[in-house]
């Protein structure tokens, strides 16, 4: 990996990081399931990003990255189900 994607690897991390903390706001104001379960799937993602930065894999295509990048987006799928089963 050479240091530009290092650099976006951990630009991205930091994002999903703030938007983690963004979402556990929420979840302390209202207790709202759904504001806990997108905050775990971005902090999953910040994990997730932060290791591919830190790693010297080749590329992302490595399985690791795919099973919590995959955990990420069921976690998304489950807090928005629930949220419209509860209507």
């Amino acid at each position: 990996m050479n240091n530009l994607s290092a650099v976006l690897s951990g630009a991205v991390a930091m994002a999903s990081f703030a938007t983690t903390l963004f979402f556990v706001k929420f979840w302390r104001q209202t207790s709202d399931v759904f504001f806990l379960l997108f905050a775990l799937a971005f902090a999953i993602d910040t994990v997730s990003r932060a290791a591919l930065g830190l790693t010297e894999t080749s590329n992302e295509l490595e399985p690791v990255f795919y099973l919590l990048r995959l955990a990420m987006f069921a976690l998304i799928i489950v807090a928005i189900t629930l949220k419209n089963r509860l209507r």
